[in-house]
C-alpha cells in the first residue's frame, strides 16, 4: 500500500513539471528569436545607413567638382565642401596618375605631370553591385573634352572585389580658341591658337579621412606654356592626351592657307587638396 501511494506522488510530480518545464522552454526560445531578430534588425539599420552615407556622399563628390572647376582658373581661390563618413573611408591618393601631351603631327611635346585623385570606398557589407560594375555619375571614360560647357571632372562608380569606389579623376580639355589676323613683316598671316587645359590635384601626402571634415581645394598657382608658331599643315592638327593607362587622340580644325600658322598653349592649373 505504501509503495502505491509513492507511485502516484511521483505520477503527479512528473504532472506538474510539464508545465514548468514548458514555460522555460517557450520563455528560451523567445529570448533566442528575440536576440536574432534584434541582431537581424541592426545589421538591416546598418546596411541602411551604410547606403544612405554612400548616397550622400556621391553628393558630395558631385558638389566638391564644382568648388574644383570654381577654383581652378582662380589664381588663390579656396573652396571647401563638408563631408560625413563613418562607414567608408575619403582617400587622397597623390601622384597616381601621369599626364602627358604631344602634338603628333607637329614638333611639339609638353612632357610630363603628375595628378592626385579623390577615392570614396565602402565595404559591399553596406552597397553592392555585381562584380566588375561601372557607372560615370559624371563625364564618362574619356581622357580629353573638346567644348568648354563639358565637365573637366569625370566621377566613376566601380565595384572591385569586397569594395564599392566613387572615383573623381579630371580630363583634359583641348580647343581652338581664336584664329587672329596679324602682320608678320609686311605679310598678312592668320594665327590659330590652340589652347590646352589640365587641371591637376595636388596631395602632400596618401591620407585617409572617416568622420566629419571639410575638404579644401585651392588654386596654388597656375603654369603656361607657349610653343613656338608652325605652319599649318591641311588645315588640322592632332593632339595626343594621356592620362594614367587611357590614350586618346583630338583633331582640331584650323584655318588654313599658305601663310597660315598655329600656336600652342599649355595651361596647367595646380588645385590642392587638403583638410
Amino acid at each position: 500500500m505504501k509503495g502505491k501511494i509513492t507511485v502516484k506522488k511521483f505520477i503527479r510530480a512528473r504532472k506538474a513539471m510539464s508545465p514548468a518545464v514548458s514555460a522555460t522552454i517557450m520563455v528560451a526560445a523567445t529570448v533566442v528569436l528575440v536576440l536574432v531578430a534584434s541582431n537581424y534588425a541592426y545589421q538591416t539599420l546598418e546596411r541602411q545607413r551604410g547606403s544612405a552615407e554612400f548616397d550622400a556622399v556621391k553628393k558630395s563628390i558631385l558638389t566638391f567638382d564644382d568648388a574644383v572647376r570654381d577654383v581652378a582658373w582662380d589664381i588663390g581661390g579656396t573652396r571647401s565642401v563638408r563631408f560625413t563618413v563613418n562607414y567608408g573611408h575619403i582617400k587622397l591618393v597623390p601622384n597616381a596618375l601621369s599626364i602627358n601631351i604631344n602634338v603628333t603631327d607637329y614638333p611639339v611635346n609638353f612632357g610630363s605631370y603628375t595628378t592626385g585623385y579623390l577615392k570614396y570606398n565602402i565595404s559591399t557589407n553596406y552597397v553592392t553591385f555585381d562584380e566588375g560594375y561601372e557607372e560615370y555619375l559624371l563625364g564618362n571614360q574619356s581622357v580629353v573634352i573638346s567644348k568648354s560647357t563639358e565637365s573637366y571632372g569625370k566621377i566613376l562608380v566601380k565595384q572591385e572585389g569586397s569594395w564599392v569606389n566613387v572615383i573623381l579623376t579630371y580630363r583634359v580639355l583641348v580647343l581652338k580658341t581664336c584664329s587672329v589676323n596679324v602682320t608678320i613683316g609686311d605679310q598678312p598671316t592668320i594665327v590659330n591658337y590652340v589652347d590646352i587645359y589640365v587641371i591637376r590635384l595636388l596631395m602632400s601626402e596618401r591620407s585617409t579621412y572617416v568622420g566629419d571634415f571639410d575638404l579644401k581645394a585651392k588654386n596654388i598657382g597656375i603654369v603656361t606654356e607657349t610653343s613656338e608658331s608652325y605652319d599649318v599643315i591641311d588645315s588640322t592638327c592632332s593632339i595626343l592626351v594621356t592620362i594614367g593607362s587611357y590614350s586618346e587622340t583630338i583633331t582640331v580644325s584650323l584655318v588654313g592657307g599658305t601663310d597660315a600658322k598655329v600656336v600652342f598653349n599649355l595651361h596647367v592649373s595646380n588645385v590642392q587638396i587638403s583638410i
